[in-house]
């Protein structure tokens, strides 16, 4: 019996990932492969590194992953010699086949329907759509499922293994801990691997980086808001929509009907949040779901235990997260209802792997298409970035300078970043959507679904006909300056600053960081310049020098805090243009605001005498 059933689980998996082989690089894998590359350099630390992320340098020590999965994929790096997605995503197949077969083994010992339970695991969408990333989640999940399979079966000293396999792909795996102590209500020495396994990896780090990954982490958290409350309970609304669709929402509702006064205010809070019944009917039958695991034994604590660190732990309200308590969910459901369950679960999944592979198949044959010959710089992030730095482009950092003659390719859907133009103002070249026929989106400019995050809705996915992303190429064509003297808050400002000044704000005033440079029209006769600035209580700055076209003009101490008016003796211009550079001594860093500041410019020009 076991063999039949195992070689129908094989080959069940086997047909959902044979066909999307060649499935583009997508959502967070690029920052997985920027690891694997470390590892060629530096095996033992391959998160030893740094990467540009939204516009920022940080250091990929605060990746909220341990490092299993950049070895891995640093080791595949390392026979393949470069990025390609067949190979890649290949070797990722086993880990869909380890977390199958391990279900199909946990199952056959709590319901005589262990075939249906494990096919309806494997027909989970999340299982179906994210089991074609590279990211983390899969390897996890496969960990998770077989040291559970191992601990059942008494195996421990394997068990053990699998349990370090899954302490080095994901900090949740912590929460396996409890879980399985009330299997048996009894401690084991197996139960004290995965936590001393995650100390002595953070020990290591310290002792070799001078940092603990946990303390970067924490850090990154503060700086960019990540645990907000607010971010927290879109987190929570996002995870119980997500509930209904480890199975189709009926089979869900037909098992725990009787459990519908618990989902009420659930459902009612959704449904002012959102009225579109996706959001609130989801939210319904996951709550539904949620509230009948009280009574389900172990596997109803399996259900509660991870879903209450879910709350905790995270904060973007992914499908995925959601992955290591699928299978007790589908174990449930099994026994109260058929194999039509496991065919409609597995046509939506199948659907939305394919508008999945079509958004990022987008980003690849947009950067196929893009010119090589000149410098290129890519405005976003996920696959068009990949993509784009694969062919030679460079990651658009905040507050970027791009000089005339280069282009800017930008994705609308990641919140691209602005940037000046010092010298040239920007010019369409192109405008590509990124769409699919197909009405259903995971992500999209007009979507609100949370299946990848909760940012902009609490939908588990989205009926939509609008586009993905629309992807923009612009070129910067020179242009002279035309104003002697540049208020922050004008419409030219963008194309007269040359760097190290910020985005408007107040639409009349931008910070800068520690050194700006502005292009200035030559007036008609010499005179002097003036920089308006105002240097607020938080700026530890006081010494603010002033040069034009390298020639130094003004050095002065300010007193204190507050506004300043800097003014230099007249100045005879040479050229048509004249560059003005203001610096100040020292910066600072404010809360959730990863720029470096120096002092606010309102205004920088020539004045008449």
């Amino acid at each position: 019996m076991w063999k039949r059933q195992a070689l129908i689980v094989i080959a069940f998996v086997l047909a959902i990932r044979l066909p999307f082989l060649t499935q583009p690089i997508q959502g967070d894998d690029i920052y997985y492969l920027f690891g694997a590359q470390h590892a060629q350099i530096e095996p033992l630390h391959p998160k030893h590194t740094a990467y540009a992320f939204q516009g920022d340098v940080v250091s990929m020590q605060g990746h909220p992953h341990p490092p299993f999965n950049a070895w891995y994929l640093g080791a595949i790096l390392a026979l393949t010699k470069d990025v390609r997605e067949l190979p890649f995503h290949a070797a990722y197949v086993p880990f869909s086949l380890i977390a199958a077969l391990s279900a199909l083994a946990i199952a056959r010992r709590f319901t005589e329907r262990a075939l249906l339970a494990t096919l309806l695991f494997c027909a989970v969408p999340a299982f179906v759509v994210n089991g074609t990333s590279l990211e983390s989640d899969l390897p996890l999940l496969a960990f998770w499922l077989l040291a559970t399979a191992l601990f059942l079966a008494d195996r421990m000293a394997l068990a053990a293994l699998a349990m370090v396999g899954a302490a080095m792909c994901g900090y949740q795996s912590v929460v396996l801990v409890p879980i399985l102590f009330l299997l048996r209500r009894r401690l084991h020495w197996a139960l004290a691997v995965i936590p001393v396994t995650l100390a002595i990896y953070e020990l290591w780090e310290r002792a070799t980086s001078g940092a603990m990954p946990a303390q970067v982490l924490t850090g990154y958290f503060g700086t960019y808001g990540l645990q907000r409350l607010e971010n927290k309970l879109r987190n929570a609304g996002a995870l119980t929509a997500h509930m209904a669709w480890l199975v189709t929402p009926l089979a869900a509702i037909g098992l725990f009907r009787n459990e519908w006064l618990w989902a009420l205010a659930p459902a009612a809070i959704a449904a002012w949040i959102d009225p579109n019944p996706l959001c609130w009917g989801s939210v319904f039958a996951g709550a539904l779901i949620l509230a009948g695991a009280r009574k389900q034994g172990w596997l109803g604590a399996w259900i509660l235990l991870f879903f209450a660190a879910s709350l905790a732990m995270f904060f973007a309200g992914s499908a995925r997260y959601l992955l290591p308590l699928a299978l007790p969910v589908c174990i449930l459901v099994a026994e109260h209802t058929g194999y039509w369950a496991v065919g409609a679960n597995l046509v939506l999944g199948l659907l939305l792997a394919t508008v999945n592979y079509q958004h990022w198949d987008g980003y690849r044959q947009i950067a196929a298409a893009t010119p090589e010959e000149k410098r290129v710089w890519v405005n976003g992030e996920w696959g068009l970035r990949f993509y784009m730095e694969s062919r030679g482009a460079l990651p658009l950092l905040r507050g970027q300078s791009v000089q005339p003659g280069e282009f800017v390719v930008s994705s609308q859907l990641a919140d691209s970043l602005s940037f000046t133009t010092g010298g040239g103002v920007p010019a369409p070249v192109s405008e590509t959507a990124i769409t699919s026929p197909i009405p259903l989106r995971l992500i999209g400019l007009h979507s609100k679904s949370a299946y990848s995050s909760a940012a902009k809705g609490l939908r588990p996915f989205d009926i939509s006909n609008e586009p993905i992303d629309m992807v923009r190429t612009v070129s910067v064509i020179p242009r002279k300056p035309v104003l002697s003297y540049l208020q922050m808050g004008s419409p030219e400002a963008t194309s007269q600053i040359v760097s190290g000044v910020h985005e408007l704000e107040n639409q009349q005033w931008r910070w800068m960081d520690a050194r700006a440079v502005v292009l200035l029209k030559r007036p008609t006769t010499p005179g002097p310049v003036e920089v308006k600035i105002y240097l607020p209580d938080q700026a530890p700055g006081r010494q603010v020098t002033l040069a034009l076209d390298g020639q130094p003009m003004l050095s002065q101490t300010l007193p204190a805090t507050g506004s300043f008016t800097l003014t230099t003796p007249p100045f005879a211009a040479k050229g048509e243009d004249v560059q003005l550079t203001l610096t100040i001594d020292k910066t600072f860093q404010a809360p959730n605001d990863h720029r470096r500041l120096g002092m606010i410019l309102a205004g920088a020009g020539f004045i008449s005498k």
